[in-house]
Formats: C-alpha cells, sequence, structure tokens
C-alpha cells in the first residue's frame, strides 16, 4: 500500500520532543509477542528515525517493514541509477535495535518509476527488466531480510490475476519468475506473496488460494502469503483465523502483514474501546494458528498513517496517536499478547454445616467446589469426627468411618465436576456432649 509521508515542521518538531510511551514501563510489545512464538512489526518512514519516533520504534516492535523506501520508484528512479539511502536507513537501524526487516516490495503494480511505466518494452524485455531488479535489490539486502513480499497485490477483486503491467503482457508467469529470482539472489529470506482484501474467506482469497496451491504444484519457492488488514471498525472478519489457518494447511507460513483499523472520525472513546477490541480480535486469530509468522501494524502512530490521505473524514487507526501516546488498541496488542495463564488442575475446596441438630442427632451437609480452570473427574473427602460423633446414614456419596476416621467418595453421577462446579452430600449422626464441626479435605480423582 502507498504510505504517507510526514514532511510538516511542525509535526517534526512534536516528535524530536516527545518522551515516548507513557507506558514504557511495562515489558515491551515485541518481547511479549517473542515471548509467543510471533514477532509485532511495524511500517515506518526512514526520515522519521530519530527523537520520539525512533524511540518508540526501536523499543517496541520486533520487526521493521520500509514504507516506500524499497519500492522500485524510489530504489531506480532513474533506469540504472539506484538510491538506496532510504531502504538502508532502515535496515540499519532495525540491525542496530536488534529488529528483523520485512522488505517491502520487489514487484508491484503501482509505485513504478516513470521511466519504466512509460517505455514501450516487448514481454521479454520485460521480463528481464523485473527480474534483474529483484536480483539487484535482494542481492544488495542478502541475508539481512527476514521476509520479502516478493509480488505484492497480484489479484483482482473477483480473485483473478490483475491486469497489472506485469500481468497484461506477462500473464501469471511473471509471478513465478520474480519469486526464483527472489530466492537465487536471497536464499535465507522467506518469500511471501502479499494482498489486500484477501482476510477473510471470500472470493479474492479464494483466488489467492489457488494461486498459491498451482505455484507450489509448479515448485516455485512460496514461503508464506502475506494479509495486509486494512480494517474498518468493527468489521474484522469472523472467518479470519479459518482463512489463515487454510493456507497455513498448503503448507506456507502465513502474516498479518499492514494491519490498521480506522474509523470516522472524531475517535470517541467509544470507538477507541472497539478498535482495542479489534486489535486483540486480529492477533488472536494469529495466535491461533501455528504457522502465522506474526503481525505487522502499517505505521505505529496516526501522524504516519495513510488513511487520512486516501480516505478522507477517516483516521485514528494505529496503536498510537499524533503525539506517540499509546491509544486503547495498544493494551489491547499488550494483552493479547501477554503471556497465556495455564490452566489450573481440578482442586476442590470443601464447606461443612450442620442443618438441622436434636437431641443426640444431626444431619449435616458438605459442599464441594471445584476451584480449579479444569474439569474435575472424581473426588473424595476425609475427617476425623473430633469428639465421638457417628454417621448412621449418607446420602450423594458412599460414606465409611472406621473409629473417629471419615471417607466420603463420589457416586457415578457427581463424580465430574467442571470448572467452577459444586455438588454436595448429606450425612445423618449421632453425638454426646458436643457436636463440633471437623477439619475436612478434599483430595481430586478417583
Amino acid at each position: 500500500m502507498l504510505r504517507r509521508l510526514i514532511t510538516g515542521a511542525a509535526l517534526l518538531a512534536a516528535v524530536l520532543t516527545t518522551a515516548g510511551p507513557a507506558s514504557a514501563a511495562d515489558t515491551p510489545l515485541r518481547d511479549l509477542a517473542e515471548a509467543r512464538g510471533v514477532y509485532l512489526g511495524s511500517a515506518v518512514t526512514a526520515g522519521r528515525l530519530t527523537g520520539g519516533y525512533a524511540d518508540v520504534a526501536g523499543a517496541q516492535f520486533g520487526s521493521l517493514t520500509p514504507g516506500n523506501e524499497m519500492k522500485w520508484d524510489s530504489v531506480e528512479p532513474t533506469r540504472g541509477t539506484h538510491d538506496w539511502t532510504g531502504a538502508d536507513r532502515v535496515v540499519a537501524f532495525a540491525e542496530a535495535h536488534g529488529q528483523r526487516v520485512r522488505g517491502h516490495t520487489l514487484v508491484w503494480h503501482s509505485q513504478l518509476p516513470g521511466w519504466l511505466t512509460g517505455g514501450s518494452w516487448t514481454a521479454a524485455q520485460l521480463r528481464t527488466l523485473m527480474t534483474d531488479h529483484v536480483t539487484a535489490e535482494a542481492g544488495r539486502y542478502k541475508g539481512r531480510i527476514d521476509h520479502w513480499d516478493v509480488v505484492n497485490e497480484p489479484l483482482a477483486e473477483d480473485g483473478t490475476l490483475r491486469p497489472s503491467l506485469w500481468g497484461a503482457a506477462l500473464g501469471e508467469s511473471y509471478i513465478a519468475d520474480a519469486f526464483r529470482a527472489a530466492r537465487a539472489a536471497d536464499p535465507a529470506a522467506k518469500l511471501y506473496l502479499n494482498d489486500y482484501s484477501t482476510d477473510a474467506v471470500g472470493a479474492k482469497s479464494d483466488g489467492m488460494y489457488a494461486l498459491v496451491k498451482r505455484l507450489l504444484a509448479q515448485g516455485v519457492p512460496v514461503d508464506g502469503v502475506g494479509f495486509q488488514a486494512h480494517l474498518v471498525l468493527g468489521q474484522v472478519p469472523a472467518s479470519l483465523e479459518a482463512n489463515l489457518r487454510r493456507f497455513a494447511e498448503l503448507g506456507v507460513d502465513v502474516a498479518i502483514t499492514e494491519l490498521d483499523i480506522r474509523t470516522t472520525l472524531p475517535a470517541t472513546a467509544a470507538k477507541l474501546a472497539q478498535q482495542k477490541a479489534d486489535y486483540a480480535s486480529v492477533l488472536r486469530a494469529c495466535l491461533a494458528v501455528t504457522r502465522c509468522a506474526g503481525v505487522t501494524v502499517w505505521g505505529f502512530t496516526d501522524s504516519d498513517s495513510w488513511i487520512p490521505d486516501f480516505f478522507p473524514g477517516q483516521g485514528a487507526a494505529t496503536p498510537y496517536d499524533e503525539n506517540l501516546q499509546p491509544k486503547p488498541a495498544y493494551a489491547g496488542i499488550a494483552e493479547t499478547l501477554a503471556p497465556a495463564t495455564p490452566p489450573t488442575p481440578g482442586v476442590c475446596s470443601v464447606t461443612y454445616a450442620v442443618t438441622s441438630q436434636w437431641t443426640g442427632g444431626f444431619t449435616a451437609q458438605v459442599t464441594l467446589r471445584n476451584t480449579g480452570t479444569t474439569p474435575l473427574n472424581g473426588w473424595t473427602v476425609r475427617w476425623t469426627q473430633p469428639a465421638g460423633q457417628r454417621v448412621t446414614q449418607a446420602w450423594n456419596a458412599t460414606v465409611t468411618q472406621t473409629a473417629a476416621e471419615v471417607t466420603a467418595t463420589h457416586l457415578a453421577y457427581n463424580a465430574a465436576l467442571p470448572a467452577a462446579g459444586s455438588t454436595a452430600f448429606g450425612f445423618n449422626g449421632t453425638w454426646t456432649g458436643t457436636n463440633p464441626p471437623p477439619d475436612l479435605t478434599c483430595t481430586p480423582g478417583t
């Protein structure tokens, strides 16, 4: 996707004087993500990697994507003359901060240099120009890129091949050629297809699914599929997780590559709360799929978002506001990435109450509760009668007494207790002198 470049002096001053996130004392998002086996990344603008913007980018994200700096019109504005300044700056920053880099993008139908789109080329010439470009760029950063978006947005909305410069002249074969050139130039990098509006199961994602299957059958080195996820508030696809999973089952990795969630402005507290829930929902979908490599937000601050320029009246799409302060969406990401609470084995607790008492006799009730987070399968309650009491009759449990020691065990119908579930049994007994309550212990299991 095309991204907005921010150059205003007032904004630059704000960036340079902002201290960073209010929650800097918390565990960085990148560390939370790494602990869950995924990365959390952000697209960045090379010219802004200074001051507070750089502080947040370096501290919070484990992966960086150059927003524009690796696109063809940026790196080769004049044929045969390359300018790697912006791309080099992002890669160097990432390496200095222990971050991965997602290379974006080698072959795309947009942001192509004028000399290329304005030229008159045969199909063979165009194919050579493309593969030479892939070789030059991927080769320059060989061994330094984690993922390459090798081909970006190859499909039309109906799932067929987009009639782009590449598709119109070369057909689908250009995709395989680009991937093979990228593999030869940078063998260690993961190679991705990337597209938008493929997040849900539907015509376009079906087309992508079929395309990936065809490419894999041809031996094309497709390692992963990227889902851009430029979403609208409250519209996270219900089928997102299932869609990611079906691609993963083809044997490729998947990733959310350009996540933002836009809303109509102004962004009210209610809208920001919904956005928090939406970000969390996307993160959960990734965490639920074993081959989901990670999630990249398309710009972490609203001051660097492409949304307002392309969707007038909409914005507030990122986890940080324009002053680099974390929004509720930040908390939604952090809470979702927080270490999962391990299940607590079924544990029973017991309470004892005398419900009726008369001269020489009494009725008692024992209530059990499963205080764990997993089901309880069977239970035994034991106690010692403190004053010579004797059990004479019981119900809802098998109760035996030897001297002062009493044991009660479950029956078939009340052995299983779900998490937070409870059951009770009772008994009649005799007493003389006093009838103090016993201390009871409960043991799970059969």
